[in-house]
């Protein structure tokens, strides 16, 4: 049987899900009936917001004579054969190749970057969408660049070319011009309407190479992805290389040793079937009652126990993730204890769908018992907490986000530090060193002058500018992680009307002359708040922290100095004015001395309640560090 392996990769929203849709539909995968828009998102979320987070890999059957015209697409209402019967059938119809397509949707936005990436590596050919309409973006030309770092062979899509603003043959010359890749390979297709679909089924067949000759006769699978089930315990997704893999085989994972023994072997078509083994080539799901995740991981080699492989396969290099913050339990104090334990299984689990954050208990006076969490990208951090307060009914207040620094100390040793409250005392240490990302913005012309302004405010430094087709131009900029995180994409495309795009990607760690900013409400520091920041822009960020705190916080009945600091330098100050009640509202003449002895006694009161009252600070206080505009 001839086997294609093949990812679809596109730009967010650039038709990815949809021309999966089609495809599934096209070689009866699904009938009409079954059909469904964005039918590989299972979750809610995506689709709610109409991204794909996890790629999702299935197998379908079609035939393929080389040379014929190919067929235009049926509508078929009855549902497709399963099984080894569907393939018995299927070799039999009609005397055509048949062809075991094994394809995996990839996510597009540049969060979930790691998914696409471990999606290539068990595929030999990718589909690159690009919009009709839009034409190459930011995320195309990173996912291209991707499977060409891993020798594919590419296929590019030009999507949506029934719409009546789609240039198809501009967009086929950008991407020649941009990427490399003649234009005239370029396949014309409609995801929605179904046009073309059987040409690029032909071209799949066609022109992607199948999968390699065995390199050794044990077997060896890569995993590209584990999903916890339940009542089946941690469902692992593999690629086969060499070799096969049976029900009842005692398998072994060789990155961490541990054994287990195959309980159902079955592919998605998309419903999960059963088969009974996977072959050189093929892609699979296989349930061995693995308990834990942590006895699988994703890049990791399955091999048999009794026959292990001489060496693994290549396999992934670990996700980094960039941007850390704290979730705490949103409760009252007297709950903190069980809602913390509520919080701590809800990460557990959700860990155990998705290995790219990682998470660690902390404490903090403000707020108690948290997590410190680290993610891949601002995103994957609001989908997060999301899933966390949907999926497992927890209330978490968040702090601002935070990147990963790293502080050369005196004594020649480097730290990581996730968060402000870590950085040693100043002294200690040489010098902080701060993320640097590569960003690539693909804007129209008109805006090249507000996105430069842009970029330069942020501290960016030019690296180059490149022409793509007649209208934009896409310009290369090293920016400092911290100055991205927060609003810079929304300003991007406010800028630009919604037109521009943009990629990033860590390339080193640079040092600069960076500052520990406290916050002290009435006089104590506030960990969650603190933040560290440019010395040129400590003074500005301050400030209008404070000035955000001071609407935040309530008034209360004494008055609350807010001050930024550092070191032990006040660089800014605030005030929230304390109520006034008056005292004086029952003394309705006499002498004037009794009113000032009440006044006094108010002052008094006032002076001790602010030695020992508390201040309450909201949620909306710690989010309001995220919002760096201008008042």
């Amino acid at each position: 049987m001839n086997i294609r392996n093949f990812s679809i990769i596109a730009h967010i929203d650039h038709g990815k899900s949809t021309l999966a849709d089609r495809l599934m539909q096209a070689t009866k995968a699904v009938s009409a009936r079954e059909a469904k828009a964005q039918l590989l998102d299972d979750m809610d979320i995506e689709r709610e917001r109409g991204i794909t987070i996890k790629a999702s890999a299935v197998t379908v059957m079609h035939h393929h004579t080389p040379g014929a015209k190919a067929d235009a697409l049926e509508e078929n209402d009855d549902a497709a054969p399963e099984g080894e019967a569907a393939a018995t059938q299927a070799d039999t119809a009609g005397g055509s190749p048949l062809y075991m397509l094994n394809f995996i949707d990839t996510p597009g936005h540049v969060d979930f970057n790691y998914e696409v990436s471990r999606a290539l590596k068990a595929c030999e050919g990718a589909l690159l969408v690009v919009d009709a309409t839009q034409g190459v973006q930011a995320q195309t030309v990173v996912n291209a660049y991707l499977a060409i770092g891993e020798n594919l062979t590419i296929i590019p899509v030009v999507n949506k070319i029934d719409l009546p603003s789609a240039r198809p043959d501009d967009v086929a010359m950008e991407v020649e011009q941009v990427l490399g890749i003649p234009a005239e390979d370029c396949i014309y297709v409609s995801a929605k309407s179904g046009i073309g679909i059987p040409e690029l089924l032909a071209a799949i067949c066609e022109r992607l190479p199948g999968p390699a000759a065995p390199r050794f006769k044990q077997t060896r699978a890569l995993i590209f992805d584990a999903i916890y089930d339940d009542y089946r315990g941690v469902i692992v997704y593999v690629r086969m290389f060499d070799g096969q893999l049976k029900v009842g085989d005692k398998i072994r994972m060789m990155g961490t040793g541990r054994s287990f023994q195959i309980t159902d072997i079955g592919k998605r078509t998309p419903k999960p079937i059963r088969v009974p083994t996977l072959g050189p080539g093929e892609a699979g799901f296989i349930v061995a009652a693995i308990r834990d995740l942590k006895d699988v991981r994703v890049g990791d080699t399955v091999t048999l126990d009794g026959d292990p492989a001489p060496e693994a396969l290549a396999g992934y290099k670990p996700p980094v993730q960039m941007v850390f913050c704290d979730f705490y339990p949103a409760t009252s104090e007297d709950e903190k204890g069980s809602d913390f334990e509520q919080l701590r299984d809800a990460i557990e689990k959700l860990s155990l769908n998705d290995s790219s954050f990682t998470y660690f208990p902390v404490h903090s006076e403000a707020l108690g018992f948290g997590f410190r969490c680290g993610f891949l990208g601002l995103l994957h951090m609001e989908i997060i907490q999301e899933r966390l307060e949907r999926e497992f009914e927890t209330q978490v207040v968040q702090t601002a986000p935070t990147v990963t620094y790293q502080v050369a100390l005196r004594d020649g040793t480097t730290v990581d530090v996730h968060n402000p409250a870590e950085l040693p005392p100043g002294g200690t240490f040489e010098e902080i060193r701060e993320p640097i990302c590569k960003v690539e913005i693909i804007t129209p012309n008109e805006n090249i002058g507000g996105v430069l302004t842009l970029c330069t405010d942020r501290r960016g430094e030019f690296q180059s500018q490149q022409v793509v087709g007649e209208s934009r131009q896409m310009l290369t900029f090293h920016i400092p992680l911290a100055e991205i995180i927060y609003d810079f994409y929304d300003k991007l495309k406010a800028i630009t009307s919604g037109y521009g795009t943009m990629d990033y990607e860590v390339i080193e760690f640079r040092v600069n002359d960076l500052v520990k900013v406290d916050i002290l409400i009435n006089g104590d520091p506030v960990e969650a708040l603190a933040l560290i920041t440019h010395r040129s822009t400590a003074e500005r960020r301050g400030r209008l922290l404070l000035r955000k705190l001071a609407k935040q916080i309530d008034r209360h009945q004494f008055e609350i100095p807010l001050q930024a600091a550092i070191g032990g330098k006040i660089i800014a100050r605030e005030t929230i004015k304390a109520f006034r009640k008056d005292v004086t509202a029952k003394c309705y003449g006499g002498d004037v001395s009794r009113k000032r002895k009440l006044l006094e006694k108010q002052k008094e009161g006032k002076k001790k309640m602010k030695n020992v009252g508390t201040v309450n600070i909201p949620q909306e206080a710690f989010m309001a560090v995220l919002d760096q505009g201008e008042e």
